[in-house]
């Protein structure tokens, strides 16, 4: 490992929002920062102006902030490399696309979008290997390369547009070192002459990347496995530039696939399958609609990051459970898979059903009661509207907090909790027909109304005191069970679901569980 003090940075494009392949892959660069006491930095690498969208940088720091990772330099936090936005950097490429010009290792290319077009129809046309911009080809182009120095002189003096293109020399063999691949072998016949710097002014990601990576002095680049075939080419800026001494380590993260595996995980596969794919929210301001993220769907973002970190990383252990601090003591690249891991949607909600459930009480009543004060708070929720009140405050702490306890278990999402709950606070406004016709059967009223007798008459009314009279009630009386118990949860809750009948009993109190009986008797009949 580089003895330098670690610096490592997550340098995502804002032309969309953040995917959680791309969280997966600042998740990865903050814990080895924190590992090794090192500086985490956010770059923002929005020099392609074209494909900039309205909204994704703010999408990418919200994301970033929700799971807990903040940056020691960046935009926001400021540091000793400001400007930490490559647009706001421009005159510093300039300076260091001139110096390649100057050393022969680049070149102006003055050849149209339309003329380049034209030449891969040809080669397709003519079933040729696809035509690439490359030490086979450039010699019969429009560039500084192939055209007189005096020509190239006069095209630049009157203003034709033009790219500068890196110089891939021809016939020698790069080898450089992966810290997850092993040594990586590659001879430059496969490389193109690629843009360095384009004809609106700006560089490309591969010049503006390897100068703010030395400038801001970065020891390690870890990043998605599609910049793998562009890392040759990242490796000769280097050596052209003379800073071989300051080259970063590398490390290419795998995909992350399809459930199916069938290639890296997209938007589209979570439309499909019904799982976000993004830690927040996107509104497209393109299209208007709005994609649920993680947060939205009610995920805890410590699950999240737990499932996100062992998702091409092994631990070395039976372990499944890590908090961040525990992640950031043992992480490590060279746990890293070399191939892509399959995601999972249903190991994902294994993951948050397990967070939530292990959460104190205290935290999961805040958020009942944040659920049960949108749900009641109507007509400005926008959810469909209640025929009845609630039959308790939705903002009382304290019987969120009796309710939490029992339900938890149940529960995914947290939006679950209110589902599990609901009946807490709202009398059923219809029964479930399939339990209805089930359970509700001729005689049932009369032992509804035999057992509203008996426990009319409780002066303490607890799980236990209940219990102890439904045990005496079917003794007596001689009924079974479930001839009692189920249509006493289908009065109570409008169907067979919930935690258990005298437990209910006891937070909703006497008064409401036995008007609840009675609404029922009316209605049911």
């Amino acid at each position: 490992m580089n003895k330098k003090s670690v610096r490592v940075r997550f340098a995502p494009s804002p032309t969309g929002p953040l995917h959680i392949g791309g969280l997966r892959t600042a998740l990865y660069n903050f814990l080895f920062a924190r590992q090794h006491r090192g500086t985490f930095i956010l770059r923002i690498e929005d020099t392609d102006q074209s494909r900039l969208i309205p909204g994704a940088e703010h999408h990418i720091t919200e994301s970033l902030e929700w799971c807990g990772i903040f940056p020691d330099e960046g935009g926001s936090a400021g540091g000793p490399f400001f400007p930490y936005h490559q647009s706001e950097r421009t005159t510093i490429y300039s300076d260091y696309v001139r110096l390649l010009i100057e050393k022969g290792h680049a070149y102006y290319a003055f050849d149209s979008p339309d003329e380049l077009e034209s030449l891969r129809g040809e080669s397709k046309v003519k079933g040729r290997q696809t035509f690439q911009y490359d030490s086979s080809s450039r010699m019969h182009l429009k560039n500084s390369l192939s055209l007189n120095p005096i020509d190239v002189r006069h095209r630049l003096d009157r203003g034709d547009p033009y790219v500068v293109r890196i110089r891939i020399p021809e016939n020698e063999t790069v080898v450089f070192s992966d810290l997850i691949r092993g040594q990586v072998t590659v001879d430059t016949h496969h490389l193109d002459d690629k843009v360095l710097f384009k004809s609106d002014g700006l560089p490309t990601y591969h010049l503006a990347n390897v100068v703010d990576d030395y400038l801001m002095q970065i020891t390690h680049v870890i990043r998605g496995e599609e910049w793998l075939p562009s890392a040759p080419m990242h490796f000769l800026l280097y050596r052209f530039f003379g800073w071989e001494s300051a080259m970063p380590e590398f490390a290419h993260l795998p995909l992350i696939l399809k459930p199916d595996g069938a290639g890296k995980l997209s938007k589209r596969d979570g439309d499909r399958l019904g799982f976000p794919v993004f830690p927040v929210a996107w509104n497209d301001p393109v299209t208007g609609v709005v994609s649920p993220g993680y947060r939205e769907d009610g995920y805890l973002p410590d699950a999240l990051i737990n499932m996100l970190a062992l998702l091409g990383w092994n631990p070395g252990t039976e372990q499944e459970f890590f908090s961040l601090a525990e992640l950031i003591t043992q992480f490590s690249l060279e746990r890293i898979h070399k191939s892509g891991s399959k995601f999972d949607p249903e190991k994902t909600r294994w993951f948050n059903h397990k967070y939530l459930a292990q959460l104190p009480e205290s935290r999961l009543s805040d958020y009942l009661v944040q659920q049960a004060s949108l749900q009641c708070s109507l007509p400005d929720s926008g959810i469909k509207p209640h025929k009845n009140p609630p039959c308790h405050s939705p903002e009382d702490r304290g019987y969120a907090m009796k309710i939490v306890g029992l339900v938890k278990d149940r529960a995914i999402l947290i939006p679950d909790l209110w589902v599990q709950s609901s009946y807490f606070y709202y009398a059923p406004e219809s029964y479930d027909p399939k339990v209805k016709e089930k359970y509700w059967l001729p005689d049932t009223p009369a032992i509804v109304r035999r057992f509203l007798s008996d426990v009319s008459t409780l002066d303490c009314w607890n799980q236990k005191t209940l219990d102890a009279a439904i045990h005496q009630h079917i003794a007596n009386t001689g009924i079974r069970a479930g001839q009692l118990l189920m249509p006493l949860r289908l009065l109570v809750t409008g169907s067979n679901q919930g935690i258990g009948m005298t437990e209910i009993a006891e937070i909703l109190g006497k008064s409401e569980f036995l008007r609840r009986i009675e609404v029922g008797l009316l209605q049911l009949g």
